[in-house]
């Protein structure tokens, strides 16, 4: 099969391509991390628990992942430039319904509607990367350039949120996102060619559906466990059904005609390596983006410029890592990126877990952000470059969305599990401290304020701590802060071990490198 572009470019118009291309990007990574600063107002103005919270964070991501494969496939039969445009102006429109929302649920909606037109945006940028720059050489810069814009992206969310929060409120974040969103799909529009592949395959709807549904019952299980329990019967009942969903979506990818996903690529462990890093690196991602925003704002009650300022070496450690490791992957391969950057990621997981704490020094937790950035900046290009570059030109929509979903999967799995973590831990610390306070006929109440309606973990002029006026307040409030530490401190933990793991995974799997130009070899494929 032969990939086709309408036009021909060259110099200075695949640059202005790439730039357009970027810009869609940046739009939908920005959104993974935008609103993790301004969860606390949105607690104060929307009365959301930690379950909404994680519900406004998680339904972005997991109508993203749920979405991104079935979007590649459409990318590769239809043109990737339709598929991203379409997206885009999906994305606006969630956008504008965000924006206007005044309770907790058209928030989670409005960000489900984000979430699908990410879905189908961002697969086709780094598929298109594969139609402008054929040879593997430049294909690496630019997939250096692609990952810089994710890291950059990634990084400035917090920045750009916290800002906005700091001078407006969080409502104008979703404004911000609607004015990018008609310059991206502007741009992208006036910049970009269409890409054709002759004899495109069809769309697998039905594994489309029970990939989707696989994922969003497990998601669902996970996030319902934290408050009834994991032993409760429906939640067990949704573990179940994933499950089922799981082994026929496999199924169904092994009979179908046009797979969504060929297993045969599970086969090639290069590909396989390239997703199970890119989940690990968004779990660890985000155990920092979620948990720790979040702790900074409720215990250690710094404001969104604060945090902003406290990730703000972050974004230039990502940013500066990203550009690097794409002339790295160009001269060497991407095995020893991949594992450099788990390598780095782990132990700023590990410094940054080491200095949080009830008063946190902003040059220590600059630092181990910092360095944290630094390994996940270096991840990004490989891993993405790895994986596209594994299999024939006509399947680039396809992997491009596997490594995509790969990462959201990880997203998800952090906010979910890490969130059960921290519930977990909340309600285990509140139980001991009532019964040592005599208070145990409290617990029916209290627990589920915190849990749910957040009233404990509340903050406004002056605090929370301040707030708290009589002895018996103050201590539960101080039970309710170190339990959250404590929660934190166990996700900074697993997430360390996970991106760890993940990097002895890819020093053993990823291809040595192969020189410049050489073809790829698809064996079976």
């Amino acid at each position: 099969m032969l990939a086709v572009v309408r036009e021909t470019l060259e110099g200075g118009r695949r640059a202005l391509a790439l730039a357009a291309v970027c810009t869609l990007l940046f739009l939908t990574f920005l959104d993974n991390t935008i609103v993790a600063v301004a969860l606390g107002d949105i607690q104060e103005n929307t009365h959301a628990g930690v379950q909404s919270l994680q519900w406004i964070v998680n339904a972005y991501a997991l109508v993203f992942a749920s979405m991104m494969l079935v979007a590649g496939a459409f990318g590769d039969r239809f043109g990737h430039r339709k598929v991203m445009l379409t997206g885009a102006a999906v994305f606006a429109g969630g956008s504008v319904l965000c924006a206007l929302a005044g309770s907790a649920g058209v928030l989670i909606g409005g960000r489900a509607v984000m979430g699908l037109g990410a879905a189908a945006s961002e697969p086709a940028t780094l598929a298109m990367l594969r139609f402008l720059y054929p040879g593997q050489r430049e294909r690496a810069r630019a997939t250096g350039a692609w990952a810089a814009v994710c890291g950059l992206a990634l990084a400035l969310g917090p920045v750009i949120g916290g800002l906005i929060v700091g001078v407006a409120d969080w409502h104008w974040i979703f404004w911000f996102n609607l004015l990018f969103g008609v310059a991206a799909f502007t741009l992208g529009a006036r910049l970009l060619p269409e890409s054709v592949v002759a004899g495109a395959r069809k769309i697998d709807v039905v594994g489309a559906v029970l990939g989707a549904a696989a994922l969003s019952t497990a998601v669902f299980g996970v996030i319902d466990g934290e408050t009834a329990g994991f032993d409760a019967g429906y939640v067990l009942a949704l573990f179940c059904l994933s499950a089922v969903l799981a082994v026929l979506f496999g199924w169904r990818q092994r009979r179908a005609v046009d797979p969504l996903l060929p297993l045969r690529y599970l086969r090639m462990p290069t590909f396989v390596a390239s997703n199970v890093v890119s989940f690990a690196s968004y779990f660890g991602t985000f155990a920092v983006f979620f948990c720790c925003a979040l702790y900074l704002h409720v215990v250690v009650e710094r404001s969104g410029l604060q945090i902003a300022a406290d990730f703000l070496p972050m974004t230039v450690a990502m940013i500066a890592a990203s550009v690097v490791s794409g002339r790295w992957v160009a001269r060497r391969g991407p095995r020893r990126p991949i594992v450099t950057g788990c390598a780095l990621f782990t132990i700023g997981l590990l410094l940054t877990d080491r200095v949080l704490g009830p008063h946190v020094s902003y040059v220590p937790l600059a630092g181990s952000l910092a360095l944290a950035g630094v390994g996940i900046g270096v991840i990004v290009v490989p891993t993405t470059f790895a994986a596209v570059d594994a299999v024939p030109i006509e399947r680039a929509g396809m992997a491009s969305s596997a490594v995509n979903t790969s990462r959201e999967i990880g997203a998800v799995a952090g906010t979910a599990i890490l969130g059960a973590i921290v519930n977990a831990t909340l309600v285990s610390h509140l139980n001991d401290q009532l019964d040592t306070l005599g208070l145990s006929t409290l617990k029916g109440l209290l627990i589920p304020e915190v849990l749910h309606g957040g009233a404990a973990l509340t903050t406004g002029s002056g605090g929370a701590a301040a707030q708290a006026t009589t002895p018996l307040a103050k201590h539960l409030l101080q039970a309710v802060y170190d339990a959250f530490y404590s929660g934190l401190h166990v996700c900074l933990l697993l997430s360390a071990l996970i991106v760890a793991i993940a990097g002895v995974l890819s020093m053993r799997a990823t291809n040595p490198a192969r020189q410049p130009g050489e073809q790829v070899s698809v064996g079976a494929v």
